[in-house]
């Protein structure tokens, strides 16, 4: 640190080193933002894929056991993830509770009929995989008829396609916009060595002598500019849960904490090989040169 601070007062590097943290925060805080907001968009699409339910209406003279025994069945092939049992008092109950009045009791008898929730695997949620296990399924007595929302499955995966590649794009872009910005911010830092940098090398330094305390203040800048990144990350996020408490349902620690990683990596990788090439071109650089 002494080395770099000769030919420049105290205050007015610590200046520049400050502000060089901070603007690698805020924008290592942006690209993690974006993190963030990827994974609840995958989380999104995964807890919508995997809550589109499949209604099999069981005949109404099978008897439970059957219908047990049908569940089961169920839940052993690949494309199911978990299924419900609904019998018909149950159903009953819930119609009654939706329409408000007992239907059962106006009519003198319960006309629903047993029926078992089936709820797919995320990547079998889409009407191609749909179609042929209704099909396979339809083919057992027991079953009267599978209902299904078809078109808001279709319109389910065409909208979380869309908006995966819009997010994907943004993310790309943001990434370069960071790399950018945090690669400026460092090159503004080192122009105010430039001089100290030249007359280093004049008296003799070699270039990995020169170069090795600002390439290690520059890790050490982008480690800190994403530990304080990651304390706002975490700040956001529990405000936003506060805020939207569903998105609870949504939180995955471990996806959380690879975002936290990848905002370290990019800190540390791009602070230090901006400082590296920062440094470097004043290395090359003509003693006249500096002066423009």
């Amino acid at each position: 640190m002494s080395v770099i601070e000769q030919g420049s007062p105290r205050k007015k590097t610590k200046s520049v080193y400050i502000s060089t943290v901070i603007s690698i925060a805020l924008v290592l805080l942006m690209t993690g933002l974006l993190g963030l907001i990827l994974v609840h968009a995958k989380n999104l699409s995964k807890y919508v894929k995997e809550n589109i339910v499949l209604n099999v209406i069981v005949n109404d003279n099978v008897n439970e056991g059957d219908v047990l025994s049908l569940q089961k069945d169920f839940e052993k092939d690949p494309y199911v993830l978990r299924t419900e049992y609904v019998s018909k008092e149950l159903a009953a109950k819930n119609l009654k509770e939706d329409l408000g009045e007992d239907f059962v009791e106006y009519l003198g008898h319960n006309p629903l009929l047993p029926s078992i929730d089936i709820y797919m695997k995320e990547q079998y949620a889409n009407t191609d995989s749909i179609q042929p296990f209704i099909e396979k399924i339809s083919k057992s007595s027991r079953v009267k008829e599978v209902v299904y929302q078809e078109s808001l499955i279709d319109m389910v995966n065409k909208n979380i396609r869309i908006i995966g590649i819009v997010v994907l794009a943004f993310t790309v872009i943001l990434l370069i916009i960071a790399i950018a910005l945090i690669n400026n911010t460092i090159r503004l830092a080192i122009y105010s060595q430039r001089f100290l940098i030249k007359s280093m090398q004049l008296i003799g330094a070699t270039k990995n002598f020169i170069r090795k305390p600002y390439i290690l203040y520059g890790i050490i800048h982008g480690l800190i500019g994403a530990l304080i990144s990651i304390l706002l990350l975490i700040f956001t996020l529990q405000f936003a849960q506060k805020q939207i408490p569903e998105l609870v349902f949504l939180r995955n620690w471990y996806e959380f904490g690879a975002i936290f990683l990848i905002v370290v990596i990019l800190g540390i990788l791009i602070s230090g090989l901006s400082t590296y090439f920062a440094v470097t071109k004043y290395l090359r650089a003509k003693s006249h040169s500096l002066y423009r």
